[in-house]
């Protein structure tokens, strides 16, 4: 088996990478390692769609886990004995653009000192009329439990959620089909269309229009349950906050863990 390597301290993981005997390439990998957080994940899965992720946090060096243990992990990688997690992803299209997200694709209001505006329509239905805020975010269920949950204050399990963000009107987030489209006509700008942590963003002005949904494939996640330990001493079974999904065969096929 041969892993690319992505992140930080990378060093420390090539004994054990080797000790499991998987080989280290810059190119043609089976795999690739992601050790860091989130971001290190969201970013490989931007460069390397498809390929299957290995998502090791990062850690003190008092709460990482041991030599025999990392080996022990990729050995069980090595031998495709792995637990194997596939997660939804967002697409959004603009024009020739097309955004890709793990997490969530939001449009924001570019202007911080003026609100933008926007019409919503699920499935070509217009809901809620002329929507007067910051602006939206339609997420995952792995990423629902960022920036979605800091609006609705709750996470999903399947589907697409939609969040309204800080509109002048209250306005309920919705719980979409995973199969549903989402298309967002911007009635006065300017707005931001951004995905994940991607750096790059694209303007949006009047009469603009956003089209989302569901991605036609999947991310692929081994060994999930290393990124989702949290080094905190108060955390029940080790879980982080970051996924609440059950682990149930649904979630397996529609972003649980």
């Amino acid at each position: 088996m041969r892993a690319l390597l992505i992140g930080q301290d990378l060093a420390a993981l090539e004994p054990a990478l080797r000790a499991a005997g998987i080989d280290i390439v810059e190119s043609a990998p089976d795999i690739c390692v992601c050790h860091g957080g989130d971001g290190t994940l969201l970013g490989a899965e931007r460069d390397y769609p498809g390929l299957p992720k290995i998502p090791l946090r990062r850690r003190p060096p008092e709460s990482a886990p041991s030599f025999d243990e990392t080996v022990a992990l990729f050995r069980r990688v090595a031998q495709r004995r792995s637990s194997v997690t596939r997660l939804n992803k967002l697409e959004a299209c603009f024009g020739p653009f097309r955004l890709l997200a793990l997490n969530d694709i939001i449009i924001h209001n570019a202007n911080v000192t003026a609100a933008v505006r926007y019409r919503v329509e699920i499935d070509g239905i217009e809901h809620f009329g002329e929507i007067v805020g910051d602006g939206l975010v339609a997420a995952t269920p792995f990423g629902s439990s960022a920036y979605y949950r800091t609006i609705t204050d709750s996470v999903i399990h399947v589907g697409i959620g939609l969040a309204f963000n800080n509109s002048t009107e209250p306005v309920n987030h919705l719980v979409l089909a995973p199969e549903s489209r989402i298309r967002v006509t911007i009635t006065r700008g300017p707005a931001l269309l951004g995905a994940d942590n991607n750096p790059m963003t694209l303007p949006l002005v009047e009469g603009d229009v956003v089209e989302i949904r569901q991605a036609d494939h999947q991310a692929q996640i081994w060994e999930i349950s290393d990124l989702l330990r949290m080094d905190r001493p108060d955390a029940e079974d080790g879980r982080r906050l970051r996924w609440l999904a059950p682990a149930t065969e649904r979630n397996q096929e529609n972003g649980g863990a």
